[in-house]
C-alpha cells in the first residue's frame, strides 16, 4: 500500500500544476482551439451587425446644451433625405422609360432578346413561313443592335427609320438595310408575300451587323421619339 501510494505521488509531481507564463498561454491557446470555443466565437456577421448596431445608437439625439450636438444627427437625416429624393425623382423615371424602351418593338409589346427572336425565326424558316421568318428576323436585328446600345428603339419607331439610324452606324450596309426595312413593312403590312431568296439575304445581314463594329453609337440622351 505504501508502495502504491509513492509511485501515485511521483506520478503527480512529474505533472506541472503551476506552470510558467509562456506554457499557461499555451495551455490556454489549445483550449480555446477547441470546437465548443471555436463555435461560441463570433462571426464577421455578427461583428458587423455590432457595428452598426453601435454605429446607429451613436445617433441618437445627445443630451448635451446647444445645436452644436445636433449637427451630426440633422446632417444624417439630410443626407437620407436627399438621397431618397434622388433616387424618386431621377431613378423611377429612368427605369420606366427603359423598360418601356425595351419592350416596344415597332408597335408591338415585344419581351424577347435578340437570341430568342433569331431562334424563332429559323424555326418559322423551317417550316418554310418566310413572311414570319422575316419579319422575326428583322426585328432580331432590331433588338440586338438594342441590346448593343448602338441604336436605340423608340416607341414608334418604323422600319424605314430605324433603317435609316443604322446605316448612320454601318454606312456600308445602307441598302441591306433599306431592302431588309422594306421587307419587313412588306410581309407585315403590304400583304406581299416573302421568299426564301430574301430571308436569307436579311439573316445574312442581321449575322453581318452581329459580328460587325458600328462607326458611332446613338446617345440615348438626344434621341427623340418619333
Amino acid at each position: 500500500m505504501i508502495e502504491g501510494w509513492h509511485i501515485h505521488t511521483l506520478i503527480r509531481g512529474a505533472i506541472p500544476i503551476d506552470p510558467d507564463a509562456p506554457e499557461a498561454r499555451q495551455w490556454l491557446r489549445e483550449e480555446l482551439a477547441k470546437a465548443p470555443y471555436e463555435a461560441a466565437r463570433p462571426t464577421w456577421f455578427d461583428r458587423l451587425s455590432t457595428s452598426v448596431l453601435d454605429w446607429f445608437t451613436s445617433l441618437t439625439a445627445p443630451s448635451a446644451d446647444g445645436f452644436a450636438a445636433w449637427v451630426p444627427l440633422l446632417l444624417t437625416v439630410a443626407v437620407v433625405v436627399m438621397i431618397v429624393a434622388a433616387v424618386l425623382i431621377f431613378g423611377l423615371p429612368r427605369l420606366n422609360r427603359r423598360s418601356r424602351l425595351a419592350t416596344d418593338l415597332f408597335g408591338v409589346d415585344d419581351r424577347r432578346a435578340a437570341t430568342d427572336l433569331r431562334r424563332a425565326a429559323l424555326a418559322a424558316a423551317s417550316h418554310r413561313d418566310w413572311n414570319l421568318a422575316s419579319a422575326e428576323m428583322f426585328r432580331a436585328l432590331a433588338r440586338g443592335l438594342s441590346e448593343r446600345t448602338i441604336l436605340i428603339v423608340t416607341p414608334g419607331t418604323t422600319a424605314h427609320s430605324f433603317a435609316a439610324r443604322a446605316a448612320e452606324a454601318f454606312p456600308g450596309e445602307r441598302v441591306r438595310l433599306a431592302d431588309a426595312a422594306e421587307l419587313f413593312d412588306g410581309v407585315r403590312y403590304l400583304g406581299i408575300e416573302g421568299t426564301e431568296q430574301r430571308f436569307l439575304a436579311l439573316a445574312a445581314l442581321e449575322s453581318d451587323l452581329r459580328a460587325a463594329r458600328p462607326l458611332h453609337r446613338e446617345d440615348p440622351a438626344q434621341t427623340k421619339q418619333p
